[in-house]
């Protein structure tokens, strides 16, 4: 039998890249696994984690209180557990409201139960379709999204990006023959919508010249029928919402994204300067999508719009990056580069390892961005440079 040595060199790279790939994602799984087995154990888990604040506002919502209340929501979320000098508030729009109300009326250690699951289920599937959708090729790399930093901190938090995540793999499934349920999917897109600012912007441009309007008429009717849903749960929610996001705690946090970094370093109490990058990064969606329109496709074509978005995002947390994974599963998918499927494993278990460290909120994750794009844009180039196969030798006639 043949010994390792003996193999080429592109055999010995496969082996490298699906053992980097197996590894990180093994010690993830390891991680997330030990972690669902400490939630029903530590009472107090689920009061250290972003999940209490929704589960703080259903709780307002259920008795008819203001869920943007500073102060009421700090008493809630103090008497359950969380450090007295933090506060949790919802930012979502006021029609996600109606997915919070329904978490009042449980326990929270129930309740954070619950909503772990659904976002497990949310991965779980987001990945799945992914992977069909690029016609479920074989081998180990959709593993990598289940190691992927972003998405085991939102299990681990609660965090709602994972919704935005399916809802966007939702939409690249049904937009080709069920358009209205694509632009249903997208309000899961809207909870939290300054992720999707360029995005949105080729949305726009897309359904005005393909005239898709009945993707536009699935949209709108989930958001008026939320909105509607929030309404009649409080009155005065969207009241009460515009003023929590003009409150200085919110205009004046630092939150360390590409665009909240440049205005804290340049003109800190300068609010606009923060979303120019968006406003540049839309106008580019625009001209991205018109010199493409006569043969866009979303499926390929989203990947580097919603790459671009979280880079250009007005305000973004590590976690938030998660919608990353259909675009990192494309380059995975397309590139012929073995190696660079290993450097994107390691450049996941850098993350992995760094957030056992550091915390969210340091600048020091401002690398992540940049780098999932600088290597998609890597593994789009060797795709595209791959030289066409030799043809066959024309076989000679016998004499």
């Amino acid at each position: 039998m043949a010994n390792t040595l003996d193999r080429p060199p592109a055999h010995r790279r496969s082996d490298f890249a699906e053992v980097a790939i197996a590894t990180v994602a093994g010690l993830a799984l390891a991680v997330t696994i030990l972690y669902f087995f400490a939630v029903p154990v530590a009472g107090k888990l689920a009061a250290n984690r972003d999940f209490l604040s929704y589960w703080a506002t259903g709780l307002q919502l259920v008795h008819h209180r203001n869920p943007y209340d500073r102060d009421a929501i700090w008493a809630i979320e103090h008497a359950a557990g969380l450090d007295p000098r933090t506060v949790l508030i919802m930012r979502n729009p006021p029609w996600a409201l109606p997915l919070a109300y329904p978490l009042g009326f449980l326990p929270l250690r129930f309740a954070g139960i619950l909503w772990t699951l659904l976002l497990l289920a949310c991965l779980l599937v987001s990945i799945r379709i992914v992977r069909e959708l690029h016609g479920s090729p074989h081998g180990r790399i959709h593993w990598l999204a289940f190691a992927f930093t972003p998405a085991i901190i939102c299990l681990t938090m609660g965090q709602t990006s994972l919704l935005a995540l399916v809802g966007l793999v939702l939409f690249l499934r049904f937009h080709p023959r069920r358009p209205f349920a694509a632009g249903a999917a997208l309000w899961l897109c809207a909870l939290k919508p300054h992720l999707f600012l360029p995005f949105g912007a080729a949305l726009v441009a897309w359904i005005v010249v393909s005239r898709s309007y009945r993707l536009l008429a699935g949209a709108a009717s989930s958001v008026a029928l939320t909105s509607a849903a929030a309404f009649l749960i409080d009155p005065t929610a969207w009241t009460d919402y515009a003023r929590l996001m003009r409150s200085p705690s919110v205009e004046n946090q630092f939150i360390p994204c590409l665009a909240g970094a440049l205005r804290h370093w340049l003109r800190p109490h300068a609010t606009w300067l923060q979303y120019l990058p968006a406003a540049l990064a839309c106008l580019w969606a625009l001209v991205y999508f018109w010199h493409r329109r006569a043969h866009w496709d979303w499926l390929t074509s989203s990947s580097l719009l919603i790459l671009v978005s979280l880079l250009a995002t007005p305000y973004s947390w590590l976690y938030d990056q998660c919608l990353a994974i259909p675009a990192l599963l494309h380059g995975a998918y397309a590139t012929r580069s073995r190696k660079l499927l290993a450097i994107l494993a390691l450049l996941i278990l850098a993350a992995d390892i760094e957030i056992c460290f550091v915390k969210i909120t340091s600048p020091l994750f401002l690398w992540t961005t940049p780098v999932w794009l600088a290597w998609y844009l890597l593994a789009r180039a060797t795709a595209a440079k791959q030289p066409a196969p030799a043809p066959a030798p024309t076989p000679i006639a016998s004499p």
